[in-house]
């Protein structure tokens, strides 16, 4: 099948779309609600997507672009450099090692499994924040972000859902 210069182009804008769904939700993590001491307790956005595309289309976010997401996330949230970027690339490896479990399983399962992983990453976080500084801060702030990060889980996987559903069907 031949396909003509925009049919192509089509393609690959399409499936460069979770990179930059990643990115946006990078961005829109970042933006001030003033709401104080929101932003230590805001949901992770990108490792939802991270979590999500590593099961679904792993093909379509490779590390190499978890890498990017990570260091925009360290670089937009003061983060010390390289923080989230190992804790996102790490996760993308342990997830794309599990995917065949994931695939076909219910909502529940995969939504259990992003609490733990992202119960995983916010220790390790936390951890590499703490030796970073050399010093541990205390424990709640990341708690709370645990928390809100996988009470927000389930909308923002719909949403992915439906993105991938409509806008990859043909990727």
């Amino acid at each position: 099948m031949n396909l003509t210069f925009w049919q192509r182009l089509d393609l690959v804008m399409r499936g460069v779309t979770p990179f930059f769904l990643t990115l946006v939700l990078v961005i829109l993590g970042q933006v001030p609600l003033h709401i104080p001491g929101f932003a230590e307790v805001a949901p992770l956005l990108p490792l939802m997507a991270v979590y999500h595309w590593a099961i679904y289309r792993p093909d379509l976010l490779p590390a190499i672009a978890v890498f990017v997401a990570g260091l925009l996330q360290d670089a937009l949230s003061g983060m010390p450099f390289g923080v989230n970027t190992v804790v996102f690339v790490l996760v993308h490896m342990a997830v794309m090692s599990q995917q065949v479990f994931f695939m076909g399983r219910s909502f529940m399962v995969v939504w259990l499994g992003f609490a733990m992983v992202a119960a995983g990453a916010t220790v390790l976080t936390w951890l590499l924040t703490a030796l970073f500084f050399s010093a541990f801060s205390t424990p709640e702030a990341a708690f709370v972000q645990y928390v809100v990060t996988v009470g927000v889980f389930p909308a923002l996987a719909w949403l992915q859902v439906r993105w991938q559903q409509s806008v990859l069907a043909q990727v």
